[in-house]
């Protein structure tokens, strides 16, 4: 490893102000003691892409070793759709607030520590998922989840609230509303309809256990998760969300499960928000959700 490419999202909270400049002599110094060369690029985010394709060609002209992508899920999900497929490496920095990703790759969130892991550790190849060619590094949803995430960013622009701050009015406001989505499953020969509140697709398997909720412990398994809520009324799915914190939820009583490769998601709606890694898209219906086994080159501790 001789030279980085290093992609910030310039519209990150993190980023602003005088903080941007305090993380970028941090990386500076942390690459340079490495004995690394990093070229620091804040990019406003609806230019990452573009950004990242650009370091794909320096990759491919030798100039660069590796593209490390700082920000949250969002971010490294914009910077991943454009190095999945390529011989280019993704080294990442969990500067977001949830940092679901890194931590699910074991991934340090200390930038001294996560630009020496980036310097001298492996490159594993990890899964993506897609839905109708948009792809997601973590988990997709469909219901209750996109609504409050779109009522909690009016409420953020118009009160100025922190993003915890707006979720909390933003679930009783869902709870109050619940809304339902009417939905038909298909894959693998055979189709399904439900009425639910909320369909999860994840990218592997996630955990529901008390001390690892929202956990995957393997990223390479090729596999979708659905997770199709029962509860069809508020007061059931409340407990529902209750029993999940305290890693007491019955699968069986809670939850439709299913483990594909590829499925179909249909609905009456003409369109429907998706959340994708904690982002929301608005898209047409049907959605085609797919694997992509092993899609993603990253670079993760030696130990992990």
């Amino acid at each position: 490893m001789r030279r980085v490419a290093v992609l910030l999202n310039a519209g990150a909270g993190a980023f602003s102000g005088r903080l941007a400049d305090d993380i970028r002599q941090s990386l500076e110094q942390s690459f340079q003691t490495h004995g690394v060369s990093c070229d620091i690029r804040l990019v406003p985010g609806q230019l990452l892409a573009e950004a990242a394709s650009l370091a794909i060609e320096q990759a491919k002209r030798g100039e660069i070793d590796a593209i490390v992508v700082g920000g949250g899920d969002g971010t490294i999900r914009t910077v991943a759709s454009v190095t999945a497929g390529t011989e280019t490496p993704l080294g990442v920095l969990a500067l977001g607030t949830l940092n679901h990703f890194a931590k699910d790759l074991e991934l340090p969130l200390d930038i001294e520590a996560a630009v020496a892991t980036i310097v001298a550790g492996r490159v594993v190849l990890v899964d993506l998922a897609e839905v109708n060619g948009e792809v997601f590094i973590n988990n997709s949803s469909i219901g209750v989840y996109p609504y409050m995430v779109i009522d909690r960013e009016r409420r953020r622009d118009r009160q100025k609230l922190t993003k915890w701050m707006a979720m909390v009015p933003a679930f009783f406001r869902m709870m109050k509303h619940f809304p339902r989505r009417r939905l038909r499953i298909r894959a693998e020969g055979w189709s399904m309809p439900y009425r639910t509140p909320c369909l999860f697709v994840g990218n592997n398997k996630y955990s529901t256990d008390l001390f690892s909720i929202g956990r995957r412990e393997r990223l390479d398994e090729g596999a979708l998760w659905l997770y199709v809520v029962k509860p069809r009324n508020p007061v059931e799915f409340f407990w529902m969300v209750w029993r999940l914190c305290f890693g007491k939820l019955d699968a069986a009583k809670d939850l439709d499960t299913f483990v594909l490769s590829d499925v179909e998601i249909t609905a009456k709606a003409s369109r429907l928000p998706v959340s994708l890694d904690g982002e929301i898209e608005i898209m047409r219906p049907p959605l085609t959700y797919r694997s992509r086994p092993k899609a993603l080159r990253v670079i993760v501790p030696p130990e992990a």
